[in-house]
């Protein structure tokens, strides 16, 4: 059998059609197909607007310029996350600092960012914006970070870029009923792909606007915006510094065409995600701990080694699965550990939650393509690793 990768993009027929018919068509970009993606992905999240970008990382950037985030502010999320969630704050000039994980749900832990906003509310530190992360594709307990935000007056990013098709409190993941922006993730190993590209989701029409304008440079048409009347049909004026973000209409038209899936890609992911909870429980592993406020949309399947009980480490656990076919990952390294990060002060020790998470973490094959032999597979050459 051939090797087993943790994570593989689902194309069908119909998603190459779609692509085809756009390269057929008068707009390779900025055309019809970014509209269309916009709308269903809006309407399937629950929220009032999307606005399609390059790609997550430039997102969570527009979405904390849309909040006002300036130079100096700080923005808040957690270790265990890839750093661009952290890293969207400095691309704005802000400071970036961390709130340790839930043992549990590896997401935000409430306890510690309650404990957090206390001290920061008293040294006159309070963050700007909070970046809560659905880590595998499980909400965060976003009923209590809405009152928070509202006690300290903090914007809500959810970085929902695991977790598209996932449920909390019965509301769709980017709904943004409990946050100021929902970023979305479409890179390849994702739930749905347009090959690379984000999609901010939000309820509030300025930021929605703002976000639209600074993934085009800046640039409007709109009449009530200008300096002064158009000089001509042609006329567009820059209003303010943005950037090249946007999304092409091939990469549109492909995320539409996986969306139409999205429901039978969830179902498959969750039925996977069964069969490891059946195999694996008699296995020297912590395996995930499911929310009952939340429905996981099992972006990743991740495992705990109980390395107490085994007779090996963690890289030699890894090593292995390789060597036997079974690509397994690990998200993440936290964050405050990256060279950039501790050459701002940051160390080890400093959340220890998320460090113990990631000397025991391993992420397992999970993908919409892994068959039920292929999982079997992984099951048998795991438990044989850990014998």
């Amino acid at each position: 059998m051939k090797p087993i990768p943790y994570a593989k993009q689902f194309i069908s027929p119909e998603d190459i059609q779609a692509v085809v018919d756009v390269l057929r068509s008068d707009f390779l970009t900025q055309g019809p197909a970014i509209l269309n993606f916009e709308k269903a992905v809006a309407k399937f999240c629950e929220a009032k607007h999307a606005v399609a970008i390059s790609n997550a990382t430039a997102a969570l950037h527009l979405a904390c310029l849309a909040v006002g985030l300036k130079p100096g502010e700080w923005l808040w999320t957690v270790p265990n996350t890839f750093v661009a969630s952290a890293n969207c704050a400095l691309y704005c000039g802000a400071k970036v600092d961390f709130v340790d994980i839930d043992p549990a749900t590896y997401n935000i832990s409430i306890d510690a960012l309650k404990a957090k906003l206390a001290s920061a509310e008293r040294e006159g530190k309070l963050p700007r914006v909070l970046v809560p992360v659905h880590f595998s594709g499980q909400s965060c307990e976003m009923a209590e970070i809405a009152e928070l935000a509202e006690k300290y007056g903090f914007a809500v990013i959810e970085d929902a870029s695991h977790a598209i098709g996932g449920e909390y409190k019965n509301r769709k993941v980017g709904s943004c009923a409990y946050s100021d922006m929902t970023i979305l993730s479409f890179h390849p190993v994702k739930i749905i792909t347009t090959g690379e590209g984000g999609m901010v989701l939000t309820n509030n029409a300025e930021y929605a606007d703002r976000i639209s304008r600074l993934r085009t440079h800046g640039i409007t048409r709109d009449p009530n915006l200008m300096t002064h009347p158009a000089e001509g049909p042609w006329y567009y004026q820059q209003i303010e510094l943005g950037f090249n973000y946007r999304m092409t209409d091939i990469q549109a038209a492909l995320g539409h065409s996986q969306l139409k899936n999205l429901n039978a890609f969830i179902d498959r992911r969750r039925q996977l995600a069964e069969r490891y909870f059946e195999k694996l429980e008699h296995l020297p592993l912590r395996l995930p701990w499911r929310h009952p406020d939340s429905l996981s949309a099992f972006h990743l399947f991740v495992v705990r080694l109980k390395l107490d009980q085994i007779s090996k480490t963690q890289s030699q656990v890894f090593k292995d699965l390789h060597r036997a076919g079974v690509l397994v990952n690990l998200h993440y390294i936290p964050v405050h550990l990256q060279p950039y990060y501790m050459a701002m002060g940051f160390h080890k020790g400093q959340f220890a939650e998320a460090e113990k998470y990631y000397s025991e973490a391993m992420s397992l094959p999970m993908y919409v393509g892994l068959t039920e032999e292929e999982q079997d597979e992984v099951v048998s050459r795991l438990s044989e690793v850990l014998k």
